[in-house]
């Protein structure tokens, strides 16, 4: 599989960055790595588009310009985003790393992230949220369910809380195989990793569900996670902008859920509910 990387310049304004991510991310670019004047925007080549890139880099008004892009063999992509890649720190208790870095000293929760083309990395200011959240809550002997779980982090860190079990389900096959592979990598056993939407959900029910997608998807599957939800059942979402959180807290309300509270980070919002 080969990737096509575009390189935006684009002024050092995370708000302004997080947007623009956000919108290629809906367009099937899989990864970014940002520098201090631009950002590299990687998608697979037969998915790129040069006029719908443009349509969108219209909308910021000259903030956000083309530098240039590359196409890339499949076999150079780690090294590309190696080079780059720094570990994340959260709270002072969770590292989210990749296995060439060092093991942390005195961090309570280290987990360890391949990384690749999955999204999920804490870098990006939904994940740190929901980490966040994560940490600050019990999971002890909880069944969870991670939708749209790129990497796995998520759920692997509320593994490492005492969680029960967890699934794990993303549409995106380099996702899937990623969360596999960072199982493994972080020793974690009880994670059943699926490939699929919200219509893979296995049956059962969950304490927790984590949905950390976008807008759209999460209103349309909101009533679907329902389904498998026990009363007094924990529900964390992410992936959308502070102006969204009204729409999603009317769309939660059709299925019982109660409002909790919200988090902020670059205008992203992480948000907590209970069923009942």
């Amino acid at each position: 599989m080969k990737y096509k990387e575009i390189t935006i310049q684009i002024a050092e304004d995370e708000s302004l960055r997080e947007k623009l991510m956000a919108v290629l991310l809906g367009i099937g670019y899989d990864s970014f790595m940002e520098t201090e004047k631009s950002i590299a925007a990687y998608i697979e080549i037969n998915l790129f588009d040069a006029n719908k890139l443009q349509d969108i880099l219209q909308d910021f008004k000259g903030k956000a310009v083309i530098e240039k892009t590359e196409d890339l063999a499949d076999q150079n992509w780690n090294a590309i985003w190696e080079s780059g890649y720094e570990p994340v720190v959260i709270e002072n208790k969770c590292m989210i790393r990749a296995p060439f870095h060092a093991k942390p000293t005195g961090m309570e929760f280290d987990v360890v992230i391949q990384p690749k083309m999955s999204f999920g990395t804490a870098h990006h200011g939904t994940t740190y949220l929901m980490i966040q959240l994560i940490l600050e809550n019990d999971f002890k002997g909880k069944r969870v369910l991670d939708m749209g779980s790129g990497t796995g982090v998520l759920a692997i860190i509320t593994l490492m809380k005492g969680a029960a079990q967890a699934v794990a389900i993303d549409n995106d096959e380099w996702a899937y195989n990623n969360a596999i592979e960072n199982c493994e990598l972080n020793g974690i056993k009880n994670i059943d990793v699926i490939f699929g939407d919200a219509s893979a959900i296995p049956g059962g029910t969950y304490n927790v569900v984590l949905a950390n997608i976008n807008r759209n998807i999460l209103l349309d599957d909101i009533q679907h996670y329902n389904l498998y939800l026990e009363e007094g059942s924990m529900i964390y979402l992410s992936g959308f902008y502070e102006p969204d959180l009204k729409i999603i807290i009317a769309e939660a309300e059709k299925s019982g859920w109660n409002f909790v509270e919200h988090r902020l980070r670059n205008e992203w919002v992480a948000a907590i509910f209970r069923k009942g």
